[in-house]
């Protein structure tokens, strides 16, 4: 019987796929729209005549064809992907630049990234890199990192031991066997479970794309778990997994250790998400050259040809609706004064809490099916950062274009429970979790734009209510007791990054500390988390993502972006992609895979 009732479902997958996605609306990857590389732009204040074009009234474009609230990459993202079918855009930013976590800030002569360390999948033709490349009409360039392109550090100062993570499909496992001879059967055993989970992330896309009727019966009936093995193991934690697979402990930690750039301790972290990071690094890392705000810089032109605008100091804080409860346009603080802006389509990049809790007027909020969508989210956990501006180049102070991951054992699931619900000022000066890459050394850019200058970015997660208590003071002055608790954050991790980097140790210039309400003041992360809602067990639920899609409950309003999606970067984009395939009526993902094929055809005749 199951056998019989999956033949038709897939049968009516197909045809919906064929008829239903691929056909009616316009295709922004119809052609290939990389132009000839111009010369990069170096100069700040070029650059910032792009990215922080402050709000007027004066300045919305008239007849908008579509309204999105926040410059992240699934905000813009999507609306590159809407002009380059003729569509009217405008991207409303709340701060004071575009690009949300691409965005890089500049304090005493050090530019420091917020969000992009590192990105994977970007080899010439990959599907992603070709997206990417659309996005910006080939103006975005990308730096290899070393390989290692990580570095695995686990264990107090006396014990420390320092496992490499090199790129390559086989030289991953190969270089992980030689750190633990003897475990090659649970090496060789990770790598299919994880390559497996990997390659089944389209039934995540197809949930999201379907007719909610079809996705949800395909979720309700266990079909959805049958089609897809990421489905399957979305629901097995991530230690269970690992320590079904071996007794060495410092490895379950490497198999475990990238489980930062999701946020999710192992013990609650999805298999199957973890797959997806695995996968996303194994051919390789790649760095912005220029730094990350090219990202943001290359894609605001391509809106603007369109008609569209990319304005900053904009602050929405509310969605229009009409007696229909339709959204009609969106309302913008100038000041004291509200500047209302409509349009036929409001798009949300500012996450799923934000949107319904901040955003919606509060009978709408009430809505039972806005309700039951947030009581299968949860908020993701704090991100806390710290910044380091150096004197002296990378050669200087033995920087290289790699990261460090630093445990303090490998107890990992352990070591993080005790720190996040444990007392602040004593978590503070024991961070077990932590972070570290050097922009600078990674941008070939670096030396011409900071001369003798280095930048270090440390990462670790952060309890939001050590900070809660301090969210609605002034943001450059909240007070001696938070600034003694940053200073005590500050001094444990420096401490820490010096017995990595010891020449550094006398030569630091700048220090500061972004908090989880930095987070929030900043980037409008919720509670100042920096990867979206949860990215738990029960995210990727097949019943999760068949009921929280890019169409709202509410007519004329849309999601994008990290909770559309996935996490990070690549998975805003994905958000972006998922968002653009609903209102433009075709599927972008298989549009933006038959790109890259053709293109990477028509290369090979070339080299013929």
């Amino acid at each position: 019987m199951w056998i019989a009732i999956g033949i038709i479902v897939l049968a009516l997958v197909a045809f919906l796929l064929k008829y239903v996605f691929t056909t009616p609306g316009p295709n922004p990857f119809e052609i290939d729209t990389r132009e000839p590389l111009k010369p990069i732009v170096l100069d700040h204040k070029v650059k910032n005549k792009v990215l922080k074009q402050g709000f007027l009234a004066s300045k919305v474009p008239e007849n908008l064809d579509a309204i999105v609230i926040g410059s992240g990459i699934g905000g813009l993202g999507l609306a590159v992907l809407l002009a380059k079918v003729g569509k009217k855009v405008l991207v409303l930013e709340q701060h004071d630049r575009a690009g949300g976590c691409c965005h890089t800030f500049t304090e005493k002569g050090f530019e420091f990234d917020v969000g992009i360390h590192y990105i994977g999948d970007l080899q010439d033709h990959k599907p992603f890199r070709c997206m990417l490349d659309q996005c910006t009409n080939g103006q975005l360039q990308w730096e290899p990192l070393d390989n290692p392109f990580d570095m695995v550090v686990i264990g107090p100062p006396e014990n420390r031991r320092t496992y490499p993570i090199y790129s390559g499909r086989d030289r991953f496992p190969a270089e992980l066997k030689k750190c633990f001879p003897g475990e090659e059967k649970a090496i060789d055993e990770y790598m299919r479970l994880v390559k497996k989970c990997g390659r089944g992330v389209w039934a995540m896309a197809l949930l999201k794309l379907l007719p909610a009727p079809v996705a949800k019966f395909l979720a309700y009936t266990g079909l959805a778990k049958r089609m897809s093995y990421f489905f399957k193991m979305a629901d097995c934690s991530l230690t269970d997994v690992v320590n079904g697979l071996t007794e060495n402990k410092d490895l379950r930690a490497v198999f475990c250790y990238i489980f930062g750039t999701y946020g999710n301790i192992p013990k609650d972290a999805s298999f199957s998400m973890h797959s997806l990071l695995v996968c996303h690094y194994l051919n390789g890392a790649w760095y912005p050259k220029g730094g990350a705000s090219e990202i943001t810089y290359h894609m605001i032109p391509i809106i603007e040809k369109a008609g569209g605008a990319v304005l900053v100091r904009a602050p929405v804080n509310r969605i229009l609706f009409n007696e229909a409860s339709e959204a009609i346009g969106v309302s913008v603080l100038k000041g004291k004064e509200e500047v209302h802006v409509h349009a036929p389509i409001v798009v949300s990049n500012a996450g799923i809490f934000n949107t319904y809790q901040n955003l919606l007027p509060k009978e709408l909020q009430a809505r039972p099916d806005i309700q039951s969508q947030l009581s299968m989210m949860r908020n993701g956990e704090g991100g806390l950062s710290v910044f380091l501006g150096i004197d002296g180049t990378k050669e200087e102070l033995g920087l290289k274009a790699d990261n460090y991951w630093i445990f303090t054992e490998n107890n990992l699931d352990e070591l993080c429970v005790n720190y996040l619900e444990g007392n602040r000022e004593e978590s503070a000066k024991h961070v077990p979790l932590l972070f570290v890459a050097s922009p600078s050394a990674k941008d070939s850019t670096w030396e011409e734009r900071s001369p003798g200058k280095s930048t270090l970015s440390l990462v670790s997660l952060a309890n939001w209510s050590w900070f809660e208590e301090w969210k609605d003071g002034k943001v450059t002055n909240r007070g001696e007791d938070y600034k003694e608790l940053k200073e005590a954050f500050i001094e444990s991790i420096v401490e820490v990054v010096t017995q990595i980097y010891p020449k550094i140790k006398d030569r630091i210039e700048y220090v500061d500390c972004g908090t989880p309400i930095t987070n929030q003041y900043y980037i409008g992360a919720n509670k100042g988390e920096i990867y979206g809602a949860d990215h738990g067990m029960a995210r990727f639920s097949p019943e999760l993502n068949a009921t929280v899609r890019p169409q709202t409950p509410l007519k004329n309003l849309y999601l994008t972006g990290q909770d559309v999606f996935l996490c990070g970067f690549a998975g805003g984009l994905a958000g972006a992609l998922t968002c653009g395939s609903v209102l433009l009526n075709r599927n972008l993902h298989l549009d933006s895979i038959a790109l890259a094929k053709k293109m990477r055809y028509v290369n090979a005749k070339k080299d013929q």
